[in-house]
């Protein structure tokens, strides 16, 4: 194979890095051609795979989420789609656990060379693609605001520090939903549209049943309480996937529209992905090639 290497050098402690000779050997197995790339600076990935020829046979990415979300991102820009190994290296690694890769290092990069392809769905913000959730309110910056020095030294631990120091500025959106299924109005705290069974680190906080390839988001809604004593309440229901919590909207769908008078800031993937008025958000069924572990046969 011809395989297009491209990795975040700083991403989780740089566990990528300590490993990279390791890696080069295990892809330049069976007589591979490797192309090495680092990224220094937001976007980098995105514009590598772009301006790929169509001679690779493999695009295999090291870092976290957000590396991917860039690497899928440049992705949907190509005629000519490649199939997409993922080495999972960040703090959380939300859509790796989603998706079944081993957060090993080693373990990672053999599936990446060697398994197979399975169609897995993407997500289409406006103009924009994410690859496992695009989220607006409460928290939502704190992934992109963290900086990457407290996130390499405390891991996802960072995440919970800077969250705390956020919690005075929480403010409701006043939203217009449309679905096919429903139409909301109403005043959120926080929402999230997700292909993944893990957010932020926190598994299951999107549901049990969770399938990458079916087509169809995790939608989960916070409304603004009646009382503002109740926030917490709220946020603890929502950690704990409460169901009866009447201030919690949880449904699937494969597209939804969010409609604002003012403009509301969204995360995508854990990265900053705009303030916009209104977010037109559609799941393309098996969009991204995605190489997991080799099926068990009989």
């Amino acid at each position: 194979m011809n395989i297009f290497f491209v990795f975040n050098p700083k991403a989780g402690k740089g566990k990528i890095k300590s490993k990279l000779g390791d890696i080069i050997e295990l892809f330049s197995m069976d007589e591979n051609k490797i192309t090495i790339a680092a990224t220094r600076k937001r976007g980098d990935a995105s514009r590598m795979v772009r301006e790929l020829d169509d001679s690779y046979d493999r695009v295999i990415c090291g870092g976290g989420d957000g590396t991917l979300d860039e690497v899928v991102s440049g992705m949907a820009l190509r005629e000519k789609k490649i199939p997409i190994g993922y080495i999972p290296g960040g703090s959380t690694n939300d859509f790796a656990f989603s998706a079944g890769i081993p957060s090993d290092v080693m373990k990672a990069a053999e599936i990446a060379a060697t398994g197979h392809v399975k169609g897995i769905d993407v997500g289409g913000f406006n103009k924009k693609s994410f690859v496992y959730i695009a989220a607006f309110g409460a928290f939502t910056a704190v992934s992109y605001e963290t900086p990457q020095d407290l996130k390499n030294v405390f891991g996802h631990s960072a995440y919970i520090l800077e969250a705390i120091t956020r919690l005075g500025d929480i403010k409701p959106y006043h939203m217009h939903i449309e679905t096919d299924e429903l139409t909301i109005d109403d005043d959120f705290l926080f929402g999230m549209i997700t292909n993944s069974g893990s957010v932020g680190g926190i598994k299951n906080i999107t549901g049990k049943n969770v399938n990458l390839s079916d087509g169809l988001f995790e939608v989960t809604l916070v409304r603004k309480p009646a009382n503002p004593l109740e926030i917490n309440v709220v946020l603890a229901a929502l950690l704990n996937r409460d169901i009866t919590c009447k201030d919690l909207y949880y449904f699937k769908t494969g597209h939804i529209t969010f409609s604002s008078e003012d403009k509301v800031p969204w995360t995508l993937d854990g990265e900053f992905g705009g303030s916009v008025k209104k977010a037109d958000i559609t799941n393309y069924k098996h969009g991204m090639k995605l190489v997991l572990k080799e099926k068990k046969t009989p």
